[in-house]
């Protein structure tokens, strides 16, 4: 799924334009013991429950993909009879009417999930009657084409509140808060199926990580059978491991520069585009190729990317190095510039030196403080 078609999918996530049929959920101890389950009508819910559960949901759509925001195909083992897709087919054919199945999903949950904490597992189910699109590219609400059917799953944590004091009005006074479990904000979830090319596609699934740094991956091979990607910090820093064994003795200021110029070249095209940039061995090669690799190194540079990403591994651009800010860094001294202005940064030998070379405008502060005649030298 791309930035739009999530975008599609969350306005649905609306007080005014909900369509949720159902929702059901599990409340689980730290101890991995069902304590209580629910199924419902969506619609027989409280005004404030309703706002409080689509708030949940929202956020489980929010985040960047490639990051928090996993868009996964399913292997084809996994789609057989009996495999996690073919089980989701199942669930959310039912229209979470099916008690066995719920009981065997939550089963599935609380296999995975490792977690020292309680936890509420929810799930919705809803239809959409997606809006054809014009020759304009805008869409047409009279003229649906399909009826988008998914469920949506999350995992939030369950914990008490922060004791405080509260007023009383009845005694005008301040007492000590009772302190009740509440639920968080989502830690992972999912969308079955996923909405790509704003067609309903059984073969995917969208997934969400509150911490990109931590995917779950015990949960996704207990409930989605789907091998995750490399976590965002750690793509970078595989990467930055595979230049540096790729490259050898040619990884030098100019390599590094040309590499993090044709990312950002990358990234800047793509810009408009609901579609990350995202990149598989072929492509990586080109632009270590372009920034200097010669064919004696393309032996060093298949072993690296195996090792450190995985033969058929992608890297997303917007998880690599030079994102923000193009940085030089030594033990003493670390420069900073813009991202899309390398070419203020020149290497050069002076006086026998290695150096690196930045032009000095009449703009220029120290710990915040105006220097005067800033133009009349280098350094």
């Amino acid at each position: 799924m791309n930035k739009k078609e999530i975008a599609e999918i969350k306005k649905l996530l609306n007080p005014v334009h909900q369509t949720i049929s159902r929702i059901a959920g599990c409340y689980v101890s730290a101890e991995k013991e069902k304590i209580m389950t629910f199924s419902q009508n969506f619609g027989l819910l409280e005004e404030e429950e309703v706002f409080k559960y689509l708030e949940l949901f929202r956020k489980s759509l929010s985040g960047t993909l490639g990051k928090n925001l996993i868009d996964m195909e399913f292997p084809n083992e996994q789609e057989a009879e009996g495999g996690r897709e073919e089980f989701l087919y199942r669930l959310n054919k039912s229209r979470l009417e099916d008690e066995e199945l719920l009981e065997e999903f939550y089963d599935k949950v609380i296999e995975g999930y490792v977690t020292s904490e309680s936890y509420l597992i929810l799930l919705i189910a809803n239809a959409y009657d997606v809006p054809g699109m014009g020759s304009d590219r805008l869409e047409q609400f009279d003229a649906s084409e399909q009826v988008y059917a998914y469920l949506q799953a999350l995992i939030c944590p369950v914990d008490l509140a922060k004791p405080a004091l509260s007023y009383d009005r009845d005694t005008q006074a301040f007492h000590s808060r009772i302190r009740d479990w509440v639920v968080g904000m989502p830690a992972a979830g999912f969308l079955f199926p996923a909405f790509n090319d704003r067609m309903s596609d059984i073969h995917a699934v969208l997934y969400y990580s509150k911490n990109a740094e931590d995917l779950h991956f015990d949960l996704t091979e207990s409930v989605l059978g789907c091998q995750l990607p490399l976590p965002a910090p750690i793509q970078k820093e595989a990467f930055t491991a595979l230049v540096e064994e790729a490259l050898g003795e040619r990884c030098d200021f100019e390599s590094v520069k040309a590499i993090h110029d044709s990312l950002r070249e990358a990234r800047e095209e793509a810009k408009d585009d609901p579609e990350p940039v995202v990149l598989d061995k072929h492509d990586v090669k080109i632009i270590l190729s372009e920034a200097g690799m010669k064919d004696d190194q393309e032996t060093a540079f298949d072993t690296a990317f195996e090792e450190n990403v995985g033969e058929d591994s992608l890297l997303h651009a917007s998880n690599l190095p030079g994102t923000r800010k193009f940085e030089v860094h030594t033990p003493d001294v670390t420069i900073t510039v813009s991202p899309d202005r390398t070419d203020l940064i020149e290497e050069r030998i002076i006086d026998g030196r290695k150096c690196l070379v930045i032009p000095i405008t009449d703009e220029v502060t120290v710990n915040g403080i105006r220097l005067s005649g800033g133009s009349k030298g280098t350094g």
